[in-house]
Parts: structure tokens; C-alpha cells; sequence
């Protein structure tokens, strides 16, 4: 009888996140918050968890503090169950004294921290900044009975939408005859377009005459072809790697065709994470066949006095007063007091409550509590964690420059974001 391969996920964490600056100041990727009360890592580790795998290596390398708290306090398995979810951050060593050169380089730095696999178990690679939900069982099973060595992951796209990612064109039997990352020349992109075919794939809902494969840096490699891949000197899988492998491999597509959205910039962060305020948002956080899976927190039921809201989302221990709200993401232990309107804005929370004695020191500092103010005013505004907002402030991005960064305030891709910790004085107008 044939040994049942193992399955080792990888989840890669991305670079320094600079796309996502201010976001990724003081944190990794990964730990970016989404949806008021999760973080970015929990969607691929609970579509692994739901999927039921759960030998998770999570690869780091940039401000892992944050990120390495969430996961202990979050992914504590039993241990006679053998599962776990393991942070691996890019370290020096006597072979090697180079940080991750790209996405295959940060896997081929750890093949010697997988454990001892064998040739034909399947590495499962997954990025750390995506929204969505997926049986990656399927994919298993498609990848398996195609006997492929490769497989990528593919969602459809529109071809004016697709300049961003990868694309491919397959055949008929979903084997991938050309792959090519982030194409410019618009020739190019039109030679990708799959076009009729879209009526034979797999899951496809309807034909699309314009439409583009995009690969969604979701790939399953047999463990003998990973080993034989990394062994060249190419650093990503998407610009190196897998366009090697083509015609000379079993290099197969799966084909998604869910929701599926790459959140690696901030108005790309931003735009995902307010539909989900929609009254039918795109990504259900309502399955109870796939949840997403995050920290275990005490904190008591959100309050809210005397509010107009309108599309809102509210994390636990919030208290918000007497306050108009329209389409807004509101995260843990947030506080929004009297008189102030928020209008497209995520605010994450506070790490913590104020004692009395506290904010007592913030009256004598003349620093506001953390939290919005009295008679404010915040449209097209994220709020990273901790802000202190004061009272009669005013932010709006609308008629702001493209880029902006000044103390505590950083305006990019059309929207002012507050850092972490920030402070914004009384009667502050943007």
C-alpha cells in the first residue's frame, strides 16, 4: 500500500511590506490587522486548519515581535494531536549570512527545518497577504490525480486588471504552456487571454472573452521537484522559478474561481477591508464550516449610545457615544466619544484600556486619551493602533496631496493614515 504523502505548509510572510507602509512601520505583513479583530496570517493558516492540515511554517523576517505574539497566544494545539503553527525567521548561519532574497529564497534557506520529508510529499506554498476562502484539499486532490510535479493556483481575471500578477496560459488538460510575471507590454497580456476557453474551466461561473489566468503565489510541489527546483540560483517563484520549470515539468493549473483579493498595498488594503462593511460582503466571516481563526480574548460586549451607523462593523470592548458612522471597520477596545462623525475609516483598537490614573497623567501631559475625541470629523482615514484622536479634529483626504508624511500622519494612495501610537492635538485640521 502506497504511504500517503505528508503535507507541509509554508506561508510566506513577504519582504519589509513596503506597499503597505505606514501599515508595516512596526510590524510584519502578517500581522497587519483585517477586519477589526484577526490579522492578515489568520486567513491562510485557517484555510489550512479547515482544509485539515495542520504542520503550518509561517517565514518571516522583518519586525516579528507582534507576529510572533498573535501566533503563541492563538495556535495552541494538543500535543498528541502533532499539530502546530511555526514562525521561522530569516536568520544568519554559518552556510549562509543573507537575508531572503525573494519568495523561493525563503523557502530554499528552510528546507533543512521542514523535517524530514520524503520525495514525494507535498509542499503546500501560500502568501501571507490574501483574502480568501478555499478548500485546499481540492487543489491537493486535483494536483494528485493530474500527477503533476507543479501545481499553481488561478483565479480569472479581466485582462486590464491583470498587469499586476502573474498570468498564464494553459491547454486544455490545464497544463500550463507559458507563464509570465506582472507583464507590461499590452501585446503581451493580449497574447495571455484564455478567451473562449473559460467555458471548459473547471468551477468557471460564465465565459469570459477577455479573460486573464492570474496566478493567486499559491503553489503545491512535489518535495523531490521543490528540492531539484531551489537548487538553481533563482530567488522567486513567480519571475524565476516556475516559468523554468514550464515544458520541461508537469506543471498544472488549479482553477479558483471565488473570491479571491490580493491586499499587498494599502488602497488595496483598504478598499478589501470596507466591503466587507456591504450588507452581502464578498468574503463571508459568517461561515460556520470555515472560520477564520484568531487570539481568544476576554473582553466584554462593545456599548454603543445614541449612534447613527450605517454599514459598520464593531469589535468586542468597543464604546462609542452619541457618534454617526458610515461604512467602518472598528477594532478591539475602541473608543469614539461624543459629537464625532467617522465616514470610510478603519480604526484597529487599542492593545489596552486606560485606568484612571492614566488618563489623569494625560491631562497633566495635555495629551488626549487614546481613542477618537469629542466633535470630530474622519473621512477616508485609517487609525492604526493606539491613536490618540483629540477633540474638533478634522482629517479628510479628499483634496490632499499624494504623498504627505508629517509627525504622526502619513497620507498614501488618496488616504491619511495615523500611525501606531500616534497623537493628534485639539483642533488639528487636514
Amino acid at each position: 500500500m502506497k504511504k500517503k504523502p505528508r503535507i507541509i505548509c509554508v506561508i510566506l510572510g513577504g519582504g519589509r511590506g513596503t506597499r503597505l507602509y505606514p501599515l508595516t512601520r512596526v510590524r510584519a505583513k502578517p500581522a497587519v490587522p483585517l477586519a477589526g479583530k484577526y490579522r492578515l496570517a489568520d486567513v491562510p493558516i485557517s484555510n489550512c486548519l479547515n482544509s485539515g492540515l495542520n504542520h503550518i511554517y509561517l517565514l518571516t523576517q522583518f519586525n516579528t515581535t507582534s507576529l510572533h505574539r498573535h501566533i503563541q497566544e492563538s495556535y495552541q494545539f494538543d500535543p498528541f494531536d502533532g499539530g502546530f503553527v511555526r514562525i521561522l525567521s530569516a536568520q544568519q548561519t554559518q552556510d549562509n549570512d543573507y537575508w531572503y532574497q525573494g519568495t523561493a529564497d525563503a523557502v530554499r534557506q528552510n528546507l533543512s527545518n521542514f523535517g524530514n520529508y520524503e520525495p514525494d510529499d507535498l509542499f503546500l506554498i501560500l502568501s501571507g497577504d490574501q483574502l480568501y476562502s478555499m478548500d485546499l484539499q481540492k487543489m491537493l486532490a486535483h494536483h494528485q490525480a493530474c500527477d503533476a510535479e507543479v501545481t499553481v493556483a488561478a483565479n480569472i481575471f479581466c485582462k486590464s486588471l491583470a498587469s499586476g500578477f502573474g498570468l498564464m496560459k494553459i491547454n486544455e488538460d490545464l497544463s500550463i504552456q507559458s507563464f509570465v510575471e506582472k507583464p507590461k507590454d499590452p501585446q503581451l497580456i493580449e497574447s495571455l487571454v484564455v478567451g473562449e476557453l473559460t467555458q471548459t474551466l473547471s468551477g468557471c461561473r460564465q465565459p469570459r472573452p477577455d479573460a486573464c489566468l492570474v496566478s493567486m503565489g499559491i503553489y503545491i510541489f512535489k518535495a523531490s521537484m521543490l528540492t531539484e527546483a531551489l537548487a538553481s540560483e533563482g530567488h522567486d517563484f513567480g519571475k524565476e522559478i516556475i516559468p523554468s520549470l514550464i515544458g520541461k515539468h508537469k506543471v498544472f493549473s488549479y482553477i479558483f474561481d471565488g473570491y479571491w483579493e490580493d491586499i499587498g498595498t494599502v488602497k488595496a488594503y483598504f478598499d478589501a477591508s470596507l466591503r466587507l462593511t456591504n450588507t452581502l460582503p464578498p468574503f463571508n466571516f459568517f461561515d460556520p464550516q470555515n472560520p477564520i481563526y484568531t487570539s481568544l480574548r476576554y473582553l466584554p460586549s462593545s456599548k454603543v449610545n445614541q449612534c447613527h451607523m450605517q454599514e459598520v462593523m464593531i469589535s468586542e470592548g468597543c464604546i462609542i457615544s452619541q457618534s454617526t458612522l458610515n461604512r467602518c471597520i472598528i477594532g478591539l477596545r475602541s473608543v469614539i466619544r461624543d459629537g464625532s462623525t467617522l465616514k470610510n475609516v478603519i480604526m484597529m483598537g487599542s492593545e489596552s484600556y486606560e485606568t484612571p490614573e492614566e488618563k489623569e497623567k494625560n491631562r497633566q501631559l495635555q495629551r488626549p486619551n487614546i481613542g477618537v475625541g469629542q466633535n470630530c470629523y474622519l473621512e477616508n482615514v485609517i487609525l492604526d493602533k493606539n491613536v490618540r484622536i483629540g477633540n474638533n479634529v478634522r482629517l479628510c483626504s479628499v483634496g490632499q496631496p499624494e504623498c504627505y508624511i508629517k509627525d504622526d500622519i502619513v497620507i498614501r494612495d488618496g488616504l491619511i493614515i495615523v500611525n501606531k501610537d500616534g497623537i493628534i492635538p485639539d483642533g488639528t485640521v487636514l
